[in-house]
């Protein structure tokens, strides 16, 4: 019998407006320790006014003053305006000896289209944690897409008095990684249709001089990058003129299959209309034309990389190999073979330093890569979450976002992420609302842009009680993990203290560690205050091992039913399709690869209309593909799109500028 939770407690805390640095002794590279206390004058109000009017309303402090809260020397960051910068991946080699702070992992139940405060109750735990209980923190968080900001769910940089700023800059451009990673995969876009139309138009012997061509002491050389093909084929020769007439051909030849070709166009933009075409009809194509299409660029393999790569090399490596399709003869292409991995590397230098920007209250806050959740495996970066670490040290708490339900972000985060990391992480909390746990429990739809039904607006036990089916599977599929789970209930203003109170008591029947009310959105970091007292005592009492839900060495078939039994389906079936690929890329080496399943965020099952706590289904795999660069095989559950379309009414009606202040007005 499970005991009751104690009466509900927001413990609100004196707010002092100044900011100061104050010394605390030597750091590891003997530099002066300082920490960084900020209250803000946040004139909190309610009704809360829109995240964009918040984040105007607070001049931030300047990116300097936040690096040097943590240590930063200037030439470990390079500075883009008052408000941003990169810190370099140099920082990691000069802290490598120090101790890493706690690691704690936010997810989510499975949402409602609304969200249910996923990444303002990251940013406020990071509030409460720094600019109230003066541990050092930093804020882990991916870039956000321009697709939704504009299109159906706005920007992600948190939201009321928990946000990141500035928040235009956040959600619009940012340091321009977003814009690297269109430029690198449809520069390698291009690539493939040129080698194809060349290869297609040319002998080999005019393919092999336009390749290697001579000098003007007629001598030919190999690029660097080509290197890495003869090493595949297995030729040991460093001299073109070296190479035999079977050679040549097997070097200049990749013969793509245009049926196998995986890689697409790319653009940050929801733009249904480009989820098909058809490329080669201009005349001097001479009749090279297919079908293909556009994805968003965060749906590229290129942002997947960026995400789990752990250095410049490693990134090198992890582009050159990614596969764009095969040849005929069944073998897989990579962008080295294109010739093309040192230059999606070159687009990319830059791009593989996360950015440094700041909360509402001051707190730091380290922004980088952004893949999709639902298509990709929905982290932020391993090398931001190391810096981090590093940074926070010994004692201090790195909190990073893991998208949508536990059920897609947390099982990637663990199993691939954590995977390539090597990171345990020592806590991760679990956000849940009363507003989705009534739609699991049988309320009706919730519709972005419609009115709250009425059920959602008043007290009704039945519906939150029969909805924690769905909070309590989320808290007992990451305790498999060997992590503690907290549970933040976000509370709005019409919820009552009985359902909250019931939320509590499912948790922790569930195994929760600890289920706490945040109010953060309203009150900023003194709303999350217990969240941070919660999440100290979970990383304090944390064993600081992990298990995995599958291991590598199992085929890929096994895997995939690990993951399908962890959401509750009985059965896996395959498409025809789904079996062929299964077949080609154990064949090709890749079954060693962890599982990134590509499902819908609204649902455990396939189905997005089945609420709750779904059992007993069948789970469809229609296709599997393949992110080889990344690390990982992705199985298509059901039908996923990989470009989303805008909305009869988008995000970018309310968006504009106030031409007197320059100051961006309508990001939600």
């Amino acid at each position: 019998m499970s005991v009751p939770p104690p009466p509900i407690s927001i413990t609100i805390h004196p707010i002092t407006e100044k900011t100061k640095l104050e010394y605390i002794g030597k750091d590891n590279r003997g530099m002066s320790s300082l920490k960084t206390t900020r209250r803000l004058d946040l004139e909190v109000r309610s009704p809360v006014p829109a995240d964009i009017d918040i984040a105007n309303s607070v001049e931030p402090l300047p990116i300097t003053d936040i690096a040097e809260s943590l240590n930063l020397r200037p030439n470990d960051y390079d500075l883009y305006g008052k408000y941003k910068a990169k810190v370099l991946l140099s920082v990691l080699d000069e802290l490598q000896r120090c101790e890493d702070g706690h690691y704690v992992v936010v997810g989510g139940i499975t949402p409602t289209p609304l969200g249910e405060g996923k990444s303002t109750a990251t940013v406020g735990l990071c509030q409460a944690l720094g600019a109230f209980l003066d541990k050092k923190v930093v804020t882990c968080l991916r870039q956000p897409s321009q697709g939704p900001t504009f299109g159906i769910k706005g920007g992600a940089a948190g939201g009321g008095y928990s946000q990141v700023i500035p928040m235009d800059e956040f959600n619009l451009h940012l340091t321009g990684d977003i814009h690297a990673i269109t430029a690198a995969n449809n520069l390698l876009a291009a690539a493939i249709d040129s080698r194809m139309f060349h290869e297609a138009s040319q002998s080999d012997k005019a393919l092999f001089n336009r390749l290697c061509p001579p000098n003007k002491e007629g001598k030919r050389t190999f690029a660097d990058v080509m290197f890495r093909r003869l090493q595949k084929l297995g030729i040991s020769k460093s001299s073109p003129d070296e190479l035999t007439s079977d050679e040549i051909k097997r070097f200049v030849r990749l013969d793509i299959d245009p049926d196998s070709i995986t890689w697409r166009r790319v653009m940050d933009v929801n733009d249904r209309f480009l989820r098909k075409i058809t490329v080669g009809e201009g005349t001097e194509e001479k009749g090279m034309i297919r079908d293909t299409g556009f994805d968003i660029s965060v749906a590229s393999e290129i942002m997947a990389v960026l995400a789990l790569m752990t250095s410049l090399a490693d990134m090198r490596e992890r582009l050159g190999r990614m596969v764009i399709g095969n040849s005929r003869n069944g073998d897989p292409i990579t962008a080295d073979d294109l010739g093309v991995g040192g230059a999606l590397t070159v687009l990319m230098k830059d791009a593989i330093n996360p950015t440094l920007m700041q909360t509402l209250e001051g707190t730091p806050v380290l922004v980088h890569a952004g893949p999709f959740a639902n298509i990709a495996h929905g982290n932020s970066s391993i090398v931001a979450d190391k810096v981090a670490l590093k940074l926070a040290g010994k004692g201090g708490f790195v909190v990073t976002e893991a998208g949508f339900g536990a059920d897609i972000g947390i099982e990637k985060f663990i199993n691939i992420k954590c995977r390539y990391s090597g990171l345990v992480p020592h806590c991760a909390v679990i956000v849940a609302t009363i507003r989705a746990l009534k739609m699991h429990g049988g309320g009706p739809d919730v519709v972005a842009g419609k009115p709250l039904p009425h059920a959602y607006l008043t007290e009704n036990l039945a519906l939150v009680e029969a909805g924690c089916v769905n909070l309590a599977r989320h808290i007992t599929n990451t305790k498999a993990y060997g992590v503690n789970v907290i549970v933040a209930i976000n509370k709005f203003a019409t919820d009552t203290d009985a359902e909250v109170n019931a939320v509590r008591t499912a948790a922790l029947a569930a195994g929760a560690f600890e289920a706490v009310v945040c109010t953060n959105h309203a009150h900023g970091g003194k709303g999350a205050v217990d969240l941070g007292f919660a999440v100290q005592r979970a990383c304090e009492s944390q064993s600081q091992r992990l298990n995995f839900l599958y291991p590598l060495d199992i085929g890929i078939k096994e895997k995939i039913e690990a993951i399908a039994k962890s959401y509750g389906a009985s059965a896996v079936e395959y498409s025809e399709q789904a079996e062929k690929k299964i077949e080609m890329y154990t064949k090709q080496g890749f079954s060693g690869l962890p599982i990134c399943m590509a499902k819908t965020q609204y649902s455990f099952s396939h189905i997005p209309s089945q609420k709750g706590c779904p059992n007993g289904f069948v789970l469809p795999i229609r296709d599997v593909r393949a992110s080889i660069g990344a690390g990982f095989i992705y199985p298509l559950v059901g039908t996923m799109s990989t470009m989303p379309g805008l909305p009869t009414r988008p995000c970018f009606y309310e968006i504009d500028v106030d031409v007197a202040t320059g100051k961006v007005r309508g990001l939600s």
